[in-house]
């Protein structure tokens, strides 16, 4: 098969064991330019992802954010999917029991209620840094704003992630996808959304092209979908099991440069 471009998840897949793109790997992507787009796709914000790109020398390529809730396109929305107001302040006001930590996202806007350990952790994981607000302020200006959170970040103790999801999941079980990324956090999104559903509407809108032509990279829950529906579907030797099962084909571990070496293979340039 011809492929024709090619999506990569970020963490856990593309970046080594110091959360950084490795010379391999900036290289094999580099050979691609002008050829075949590499396009970012992931969980994270467009900030945390555009450094990325720049090292990569694809600034001018479209971006998938938060799980395909936001796709860009020239720096410009093309899609834009969020979780409405009144969810957010129903958990908010939920959470004030509990008190776990709740990062709220749009587009490029991260707030915290307060630098703590959890707001510490991802800033220096996606070298983004958040803007203290608390919740009800956050809700009154999108309120005014009328706009809602591409996601919401959950970061606590186990137990505190488990009531958080087993609340949500029966109050909002056909608006809400909960993606527990780590025992600690769990990833809030809108439920109709997907990095597959993502996929398709930017090859349809903007490449003009079929996700059979397609190559996609990644490790994660939030990946098998995209991985078992794309036309190649690489799943890196370090991804879960759920994922490795739906993969056409197993690369290296992400820490082994795996992206880059079946680049490498598939594309003799």
């Amino acid at each position: 098969m011809d492929y024709k471009i090619v999506f990569s998840d970020i963490d856990g897949t593309l970046l080594n064991k110091n959360r950084e793109l490795s010379p391999a790997t900036i290289t094999e992507i580099k050979k691609l330019k002008n050829k075949i787009p590499f396009i970012l796709i992931s969980a994270r914000m467009p900030s945390a992802m555009r450094h990325l790109q720049k090292e990569l020398d694809i600034e001018e390529l479209p971006l998938i954010c938060y799980n395909g809730g936001l796709i860009l396109v020239n720096n410009k929305v093309l899609n834009s999917t969020e979780i409405p107001i009144d969810i957010l302040e129903d958990l908010s006001n939920w959470n004030s029991e509990i008190s776990c930590h709740l990062s709220l996202y749009h587009q490029d806007e991260w707030y915290v209620p307060s630098m703590d350990k959890w707001a510490l952790r991802e800033q220096n994981n996606t070298k983004v840094e958040p803007e203290i607000k608390s919740y009800r302020e956050v809700i009154k200006k999108w309120k005014s704003e009328q706009k809602g959170a591409h996601k919401i970040m959950a970061m606590g103790e186990e137990s505190q992630i488990d009531q958080i999801r087993d609340y949500l999941a029966e109050k909002f079980p056909d608006q809400l996808h909960l993606y527990r990324s780590k025992n600690t956090y769990l990833e809030i999104a809108p439920k109709r959304i997907s990095k597959y559903t993502a996929i398709e509407l930017l090859l349809h809108q903007h490449f003009n092209l079929s996700s059979i032509e397609a190559i996609a990279f990644g490790d994660n829950y939030n990946d098998v979908e995209m991985l078992k529906n794309i036309g190649y579907g690489v799943a890196v030797g370090n991804a879960r099991p759920e994922t490795l099962k739906v993969a056409n084909a197993i690369a290296e571990m992400s820490t082994e440069d795996g992206v880059a070496k079946s680049l490498k293979q598939l594309f003799k340039f």
